[in-house]
């Protein structure tokens, strides 16, 4: 593979015009000189290096020792973010300096690359949560798992705890490869085209934690599944293997790249190529390295790989890949097929292809707790289970239940408050962290999620249609608002006295799998928190009043006036 060293060589002086910026940043044209200062302190010192800081001087010395380079850059490449000091509004959020927003607290994301748990990582995660992080857990939407209130004093302790049952924070946050995704129920399905768990592995051993992709322009996200459901939301990641039978190869990958989110979305694009299991991590291994070397440094809002798609285009970076970094032909491949399962979350009791059975439940808005995480490891355990994945929708699936065991565990489930057969409301609503804990948010999300779903639940027990109510606390789509049914932006707006209040803009209609598209804003569609459950109930009343025989919910956004979507 070219250009594999992540430090890049000294440059050659050249001469440039007067006025002129000095190109994107990219490596691979000879753009070394770091042009913000994300990149300088890159530069200065590897992420990854922090670790030892943190074992030897600040776990030891404070909070108040750390250098502010490593407290709010590198210490992300160890699952490390600081989290927002209690009692800062909204408002306030995008004028106080970071020392002002900080609390001396941490997030802690816990890398769980594949969203793959055994009953003892999650029970040494929920005994983390109750030791060291007064309780709190969330799972992502990302298959991760996150606590709060963690201590830098407690951090190698921590790290002791997750890495004896082998996990890791390694690369959780940062300008680094964050976790593969990969479909909870690879390997067992009995629909699956092709179980990507070997190649996740492979990928984790080789380059995760490896100098060789630690500086990347900035987050890489990765996604493989070989499930027809195809059930990681491969749209929107910078690099997806998704599943697909070839005519005369067999299963393989069918490779996509430069899709993302946040407040420029992009879907991802084929590159028109089919790869087989074996050679997936070689060409993640070609996209990273392209991205770390061509992708563009200069601005940090057009760092991310979909903005160099756009400007290349698939052909182009194909033909990359091929020449540069790969040094051979990929074959070409088909696209995957339309899903034809609407939930692609895989809630309920399902029989896998050996006869043992899986089970989907749902937690609210992916909120749990520590204690609650231990007792779920402990009924998953006494069910004969030693595997409980997170997914990409904040929800968890056991596997490996033996048919006498189903009814026992569905009952323990429902006694830890989880749901297997949960209202769309519980099923279909996300909500990213928020102003709780997040410096970036403007308002509240995970409570707002789960008493919303509470009232649309009480106000509307008949509703039975697929659909999805994704909350997000700013711009940056963290929940994944763009490609939701209802996508709700955080932002303040004003009540109907003239008050600035929490509330939320409005996207409708969008979606990932079935015809992929991003939602549509309504001019001047905003509501507030308070009025949340009102403008939800009034929006989804009218669409079971319109629709057309089998209709989804995003189709007839798009067909419906604008005074049918206030």
């Amino acid at each position: 593979m070219a250009a594999t060293s992540h430090t890049p060589p000294a440059a050659a002086p050249t001469r440039r015009k007067a006025g002129r910026h000095r190109g994107e940043g990219q490596w691979a044209v000879g753009h070394f000189t770091p042009l913000n200062g994300n990149e300088q302190f890159k530069k200065d010192d590897d992420g990854l290096n922090v670790r030892t800081r943190i074992e030897t001087i600040y776990s030891k010395a404070g909070f108040d020792s750390i250098d502010p380079a490593d407290l709010r850059g590198r210490m992300r490449w160890w699952g490390l973010y600081t989290q927002r000091k209690p009692g800062i509004d909204g408002g306030r959020t995008a004028v106080l300096e970071p020392e002002e927003l900080d609390d001396k607290y941490f997030m802690m994301r816990v890398r769980i690359d594949g969203g793959r748990l055994s009953a003892a990582q999650l029970r040494a995660i929920g005994e983390v949560s109750q030791t060291y992080a007064r309780g709190t857990a969330d799972i992502t939407d990302r298959q991760n798992i996150q606590l709060h209130w963690v201590r830098i004093e407690d951090v190698p302790a921590i790290w002791e705890k997750l890495e004896a049952v082998g996990l890791s924070t390694t690369e959780a946050c940062g300008d680094c490869p964050r976790v593969v995704i990969g479909s909870p129920v690879a390997g067992i399905a009995a629909d699956e085209i092709i179980d990507g768990t070997p190649a996740i592995e492979e990928i984790e051993r080789r380059y995760i934690g490896s100098k060789e992709f630690s500086n990347l322009p900035r987050k890489f996200k990765s996604a493989v599944s070989g499930s027809p459901a195809q059930d990681v939301v491969h749209e929107i990641n910078d690099i997806a293997f998704v599943g697909v039978e070839h005519p005369e190869h067999g299963p393989g990958f069918d490779v996509w790249v430069g899709g993302g989110l946040s407040t420029s979305p992009r879907l991802g694009e084929r590159l028109g190529a089919w790869v087989p299991l074996a050679d997936v991590p070689d060409v993640w291994a070609g996209v990273v390295g392209i991205f770390r070397d061509y992708g563009y440094r200069r601005l940090r809002t057009r760092a991310r790989l979909k903005f160099l798609m756009a400007d290349w285009g698939p052909e182009r970076f194909r033909d990359v890949l091929e020449n540069e970094y790969l040094k051979r032909k990929l074959a070409d491949g088909p696209p995957p097929a339309e899903p034809s399962n609407r939930w692609r979350d895989h809630m309920g009791v399902h029989e896998q292809k050996d006869g043992r059975f899986y089970v989907g439940f749902a937690p609210r808005v992916g909120r749990v707790d520590g204690s609650t995480l231990t007792k779920l490891a402990e009924l998953a355990a006494a069910h004969g289970s030693d595997r409980l994945n997170t997914t990409v929708e904040q929800k968890m699936v056991v596997l490996d239940v033996a048919r006498e065991q189903v009814d026992s565990l569905v009952a323990g489930l429902e006694a830890l408050g989880f749901q297997v057969t949960p209202s769309p409301f519980r099923r279909g609503t996300m909500a990213c962290t928020g102003i709780e804990y997040c410096k970036l948010a403007i308002v509240e999300t995970k409570a707002r999620g789960a008493s919303l779903i509470d009232e649309l639940e009480r106000r509307m027990p008949d509703f039975t249609e697929p659909v999805t109510i994704n909350i997000n606390g700013c711009p940056n789509a963290c929940a994944r608002i763009q490609t939701a049914d209802i996508g709700l932006k955080g932002q303040l707006v004003l009540d109907e006295d003239g008050r600035q209040v929490e509330g939320f803009q409005v996207h409708l209609g969008g979606a990932l799998g079935l015809q992929a598209g991003f939602g549509r804003k309504v001019r001047g569609l905003k509501v507030t928190s308070a009025e949340l459950p009102d403008y939800v109930e009034r929006v989804l009343t009218r669409f079971g009043e319109q629709r057309e025989d089998g209709e989804r919910f995003a189709a007839w956004v798009a067909r419906a006036t604008e005074a049918d979507l206030s």
